[in-house]
């Protein structure tokens, strides 16, 4: 992974760094508290840096006029999308992370499983839901299943359901998100692989005493477990690690980013979502993997911002 120093990154940018933060989705309020972790990390390196809300009317004109290069702590539609990033493009800001079209397939959890099948990677059956959907055929084909938003993240909107009846619920307590699809449930344990300028960190493994790992589990519960080391052998955590690379790739991705994966009970595993701008909060992932690999926050944000000053093939 690239290593650079604070002099060096700040001869390079020249001025004051954008954090990107709030906007208008439903993950608000997780964005607000990466966004102030980052600010907080470049004080401490003494990089200038100013939160820049999206939700502002006039977002877009100040940092045309002041800024050159952003650090995007945003979450969910209208900031992990990909049109932010169109803006960005547009107004030659440079930015961290994921370009315009991967972007918008890493948010589309849905388009992004269609991608994975057509690539051969493994993610568990699924179906997409509408009005018109016959509930008991879903669910005789699906068994157990969680009914998820197509292009939300956070985990919301999303619920477990067992039968025809709990599948039409769910999807009508998450079709105000937009496209719903269910997936079909897998037992097993869930991991997540951090990926940082092409590699991946190490992985984690997560239990909760939820039914699934949800908003709370998240970010507000403080008895969720997180294992980093995440207890596989050394060629599972090589099988799960190039597993996770190559969806990232896939898609399109660069710079960083985060793959959740299930392990089913035949020992296979399941690609979820990739995640194009993942949090960094205090209960935050990508940092976590980002410590057990030696690497401490204030670095870590040194070197998301490093990547988005190379020449990167956005996958556009």
């Amino acid at each position: 992974m690239t290593t650079i120093t604070t002099q060096e990154l700040s001869a390079r940018i020249g001025g004051r760094v954008a954090v990107l933060l709030g906007g208008k989705s439903a993950e608000r309020p997780v964005s607000l508290k990466s966004g102030a972790a980052v600010l907080a990390a470049f004080e401490r390196l003494g990089i200038p840096a100013e939160g820049i809300d999206t939700a502002s009317a006039d977002w877009m004109q100040t940092l045309k006029a002041d800024y050159s290069h952003s650090f995007l702590a945003l979450h969910g539609p209208g900031g992990e999308d990909g049109t932010v990033q169109g803006a960005l493009e547009c107004l030659g800001v440079n930015y961290t992370g994921s370009g315009v079209m991967a972007s918008a397939l890493g948010m589309d959890k849905l388009r992004c499983k269609l991608l994975w099948l057509g690539q051969g990677l493994s993610t568990p059956r699924f179906v997409e839901l509408t009005a018109d959907s016959d509930w008991t055929a879903v669910a005789a084909l699906l068994g157990e299943a969680i009914v998820k938003p197509a292009c939300e993240g956070s985990s919301i909107g999303m619920a477990r359901a067992s039968n025809a009846a709990e599948l039409e619920a769910a999807w009508q307590a998450a079709r105000g998100y937009g496209r719903v699809f269910a997936e079909q449930w897998i037992s097993g344990s869930e991991y997540t692989v951090a990926i940082l300028d092409g590699a991946a960190l190490p992985a984690i493994r997560l239990e909760t005493d939820a039914s699934f790992y949800d908003y709370n589990a998240k970010y507000i519960s403080n008895t969720t477990r997180y294992f980093c080391p995440a207890g596989l052998s050394e060629a599972d955590e090589a099988e799960l690690n190039q597993l996770a690379i190559n969806a990232f790739n896939s898609v399109g991705c660069s710079g960083w980013g985060r793959v959740d994966v299930m392990r089913g009970a035949d020992g296979q595993f399941y690609l979820l979502e990739v995640n194009t701008v993942p949090g960094m909060t205090d209960h935050s992932l990508v940092p976590m993997a980002a410590k057990q690999a030696g690497i401490g926050f204030d670095e870590l944000v040194l070197r998301i911002l490093a990547t988005s000053l190379r020449p990167v093939q956005r996958g556009e």
